[in-house]
C-alpha cells in the first residue's frame, strides 16, 4: 500500500468497543511495519490510557493543536513499548470544543493540524467521543473514511441509522469524499440467539461492507487497558487479539482488490 489512509472510528452510542477497536488496529498494523498514528479525540482520554499515558499529566494534548496553539508535531507522544505514535488527549478536549464553536472553518481544525504530517503515516486512526459533536465531526472532515464498531444487540441498528444520517450530511456540506471504510461486529458471542439475530441483519441490510472478521467478547481485551496496552501485546495469543490482526488482514486485502479493480 503506497498511500496513506485516515480513518475515524465512530459510533454516538458508547460501550461499543470504539475505542478498543481503535488502539488495537493501530498495534495491529504497527506491528505489520507500517507507520501508524493513533489520535485521541474522546474528552475521555481512554485510547491515551489504552496505550499508557495518563491523560491526567499531560502538559499538552489535541486540545492545543484543534485551537492551533500548538503543531502535532510537538504534541506527539511515543507510548513505552508500543510502535506507533499518539496524539493523546484530556478532559481539557471539552473546552476545546466549546472553543471551537466560536471559530470559523470550525470543522477543518484537525485537517488543518493534520496536513503537514500526512506523507509520514501509512494509516491514521481516530478515537472518536460517543456523540455526535463538533470533535467528531472535525474527525469526519479529516477522515478518508469511517469505521463503525457495532455490538450485537437490541439498539444497534437505530444508532447506526443515526450515525449514517450524519455521514451523509458530512459528505453533502464537509468532506464529499467520505466512505464508509465497514462495519465491526464487536463483544460478539455466538451462544446468544439476539446477537446472531442482531448480526444477520447487519449483514441483509450492509451486505460486504460488514467485515467477515468478528471480535468476540474476551476477558482479556478487557483487562489490557487497565496494563496501559493493546491486547495485541498483553495477550498475542488470545481470541481478542487474533481477532484484530484478522481485522487488519482483511482491511489489507480489501485495499488490495480495490486497487486492482
Amino acid at each position: 500500500m503506497n498511500h496513506n489512509r485516515v480513518i475515524a472510528i465512530a459510533n454516538q452510542k458508547g460501550g461499543v468497543g470504539k475505542t478498543t477497536t481503535c488502539v488495537n488496529l493501530a498495534a495491529a498494523f504497527a506491528g505489520m511495519k507500517y507507520p501508524v498514528l493513533l489520535i485521541d479525540l474522546d474528552p475521555q482520554g481512554n485510547a491515551s490510557t489504552g496505550c499508557g499515558i495518563d491523560p491526567r499529566r499531560l502538559h499538552v494534548s489535541a486540545c492545543e493543536v484543534l485551537l492551533g496553539e500548538r503543531s502535532i508535531e510537538e504534541t506527539l507522544l511515543r507510548p513505552e513499548g508500543l510502535n506507533f505514535d499518539l496524539l493523546p488527549s484530556n478532559g481539557d478536549l471539552t473546552a476545546a470544543e466549546v472553543a471551537l464553536l466560536q471559530m470559523d472553518q470550525r470543522e477543518y481544525a484537525l485537517k488543518r493540524a493534520l496536513q503537514p504530517l500526512l506523507a509520514r503515516y501509512a494509516w491514521i486512526f481516530i478515537d472518536c467521543p460517543p456523540s455526535l459533536n463538533m470533535l467528531t465531526l472535525n474527525a469526519l472532515a479529516a477522515a478518508d473514511s469511517v469505521l463503525i464498531p457495532v455490538q450485537c444487540e437490541y439498539y444497534a441498528l437505530e444508532g447506526l441509522s443515526a450515525l449514517l444520517n450524519t455521514v451523509e450530511q458530512v459528505r453533502a456540506s464537509i468532506n464529499p469524499q467520505l466512505e464508509i471504510e465497514g462495519l465491526l461486529r464487536t463483544m460478539f458471542d455466538g451462544r446468544n440467539n439476539l446477537a446472531t439475530a442482531v448480526s444477520d441483519q447487519l449483514i441483509e441490510n450492509f451486505g460486504d461492507r460488514v467485515y467477515r472478521t468478528m471480535v468476540p467478547r474476551n476477558i482479556r481485551v478487557a483487562e489490557a487497558p487497565s496494563y496501559g496496552l493493546p491486547v495485541l501485546l498483553y495477550d498475542p495469543w488470545s481470541k481478542g487479539a487474533l481477532a484484530h490482526v484478522g481485522l487488519a488482514g482483511e482491511m489489507l486485502r480489501r485495499y488490495e482488490k480495490r486497487n486492482i479493480a
